[in-house]
């Protein structure tokens, strides 16, 4: 059964061995921050053994337990949870599954309906039609996230709201799911983005250049500068002769794509935003997730949950927000206002640098009676946020696929923080497909980011770091097989030429044909012939205790 809000699923973690209530007096203000870092990189037990029972031989799985501090200094009676998907199980425990690969799974069967040929076609998928009603939202009148209703008389800084590291600019806001809505199609967008707090009623939007948000906020300023009734700085609308699209190409290069103000006339106006705080598991994860932008992060949650999400009206914006949710924060962005925000310790391990971003002005703040505050630190991993981007990895695979049909695996190590090294495993079928292949995972989404691709042929276990660096090592000849290219880079780049653009490598460590140029032997790679390795295994269990390495 879906889980019905946060509370019932820090009953779940409760259950399941995987929280841990903390008592004694800890302060928002970096020591929180302290006390979870060390919890996920601390050892968790293997299920059902201590962490004494493990082996040597086997690596300790990290990310400590869920913690609910129940003592926040200058917070008395406020609840904060941290670490809630930071582990392995804890991530399948959240979307309610033995292993990842089940839902990957029922993606793939999705995607492999056909159009229905006949009657007996049409009856057939009846029932699928029937579980994807489950996906889509659906709207309440109330839900407990109304309970308490503030639009006069409140502050952000009510909340124990983290800073994190010690040259942050500030407390940020850094689990919420901030929900803004296409000015073109309607459609809404559930994304994750920090919020430096300014004062109480102000923070920063740290929509990245490239995120949905960022485009919904691009489109806005778009649509004002093109308006026939534009009104802006200088009052001028669209100059005689000039057709809209002119003006929307014109806006984006004098204001960088709305990352500074434009010289001269620019376009005002605001856009709406809401933003939910302590939702249930699967909306939290899916606001991460890398999805089509025509497709809503709340019809994700559902089909991650099997459930609809319910969603009620906001007070004092047009938006929809999860019913069930601890806090909503109601509010709007400025089309013409920008403010310094940053820096912030980032996932990277390295502080991310000041930078110009839009301004949250909030209207209304809605809350349950005693409102537990959900949220996370991110810094060098592991953190709690690797083990949502693993679970990225495996769930999102056969949507690559779909456009890479001959991907066998992907790897994104953690320490590669997802967005710096990409391991690629293809089935290859022609000369030069890996690089084909480094292309098309460049052209694709938020993977647009990657700054090195490493492609192995399907005999690599790419999950294996050891396998994959004697293999990549040993395979490549750098100037024949490493390409570089430009394009767009994560924001969060800090060795970037530029912010936001710079280079890009790509590795073809597949082995080389005579179609591409090698015409020298390969050799075959070193392996034990069968009958020996069975007249050792035969022996082997008295061997090992001989040699003291059972």
């Amino acid at each position: 059964m879906a889980y019905d809000d946060l509370r019932d699923w820090i009953k779940a973690l409760d259950r399941a061995g995987e929280l841990r209530r903390v008592r004694t007096e800890a302060d928002p203000i970096l020591e929180i921050t302290e006390i979870a870092d060390r919890v996920s990189k601390s050892p968790v037990p293997v299920e059902g053994r201590t962490p004494s029972s493990v082996r040597r031989s086997e690596a300790p799985q990290l990310g400590g337990s869920a913690l609910l501090f129940e003592n926040l200094k200058g917070y008395p009676g406020a609840q904060l949870l941290i670490n809630q998907f930071g582990s392995a199980r804890r991530m399948r425990l959240a979307l309610e599954v033995d292993t990842l690969d089940e839902i990957a799974e029922r993606i793939r069967i999705f995607m492999d309906v056909k159009s229905p040929q006949g009657f007996l076609d049409k009856v057939k998928m009846l029932p699928m039609l029937a579980e994807m009603g489950k996906f889509f939202p659906k709207t309440v009148a109330t839900g407990p996230c109304k309970e308490v209703i503030k639009r006069d008389n409140f502050s952000l800084l009510d909340f124990p709201i983290l800073q994190c590291w010690p040259k942050d600019g500030g407390r940020f806001i850094t689990l919420p799911c901030v929900i803004t809505r296409d000015p073109k199609t309607g459609k809404r967008n559930v994304g994750m983005y920090r919020m430096q707090i300014y004062d109480e009623r102000t923070t920063g939007m740290h929509w990245q250049r490239q995120k949905v948000a960022a485009e919904h906020y691009r489109d806005y300023i778009r649509s004002a500068a093109s308006a026939p009734n534009h009104v802006g700085t200088a009052a001028l609308g669209c100059p005689a002769g000039r057709s809209p699209a002119a003006s929307a190409v014109d806006i984006m290069a004098r204001s960088s794509g709305g990352a500074m103000l434009a010289t001269g006339d620019r376009p005002s106006g605001k856009m709406d935003v809401a933003v939910a705080i302590g939702t249930e598991p699967a909306l939290t994860f899916s606001a991460i997730v890398p999805a089509p932008p025509d497709v809503e992060e709340f019809i994700i949650a559902g089909f991650l949950r099997q459930k609809p999400v319910e969603l009620v009206k906001c007070e004092t914006v047009d938006l929809e927000v999860p019913a069930n949710a601890e806090i909503v924060l109601e509010g709007y962005v400025n089309l013409d206002e920008l403010r310094t925000e940053g820096p912030f310790g980032d996932h990277t391990g390295f502080y991310s640098l000041e930078d110009e971003y839009p301004v949250f002005h909030v209207t209304c703040v809605t809350h349950r009676k005693d409102p537990i505050y959900a949220t996370t630190v991110v810094g060098k991993p592991p953190q709690e946020d690797a083990w949502m981007g693993k679970a990225v990895e495996r769930i999102f695979l056969p949507l690559m696929k779909l456009t890479i049909p001959e991907l066998v695996d992907i790897n994104l190590p953690i320490e590669g923080v997802f967005h710096n090294l990409m391991i690629v495993s293809i089935r290859k079928s022609y000369p030069g497909q890996a690089r084909k292949v480094m292309n098309a995972i460049w052209s694709l989404g938020q993977a647009m980011f990657t700054k090195c691709i490493l492609v192995v042929d399907e005999d690599v276990d790419v999950q294996d770091l050891a396998d994959v660096t004697l293999k990549v090592l040993n395979h490549i000849d750098p100037e024949r097989d490493i390409q570089f290219t430009m394009g767009p880079v994560d924001s969060l780049d800090h060795a970037a030429r530029l912010a936001n653009y710079g280079s890009k490598m790509g590795i073809d460590a597949t082995r080389k044909w005579s179609t591409e140029g090698f015409t020298r032997p390969w050799p075959d790679e070193i392996v034990m012939d069968a009958k020996t390795r069975a007249l050792v295994d035969g022996k082997w269990k008295s061997l090992a205790k001989e040699l003291g390495i059972e």
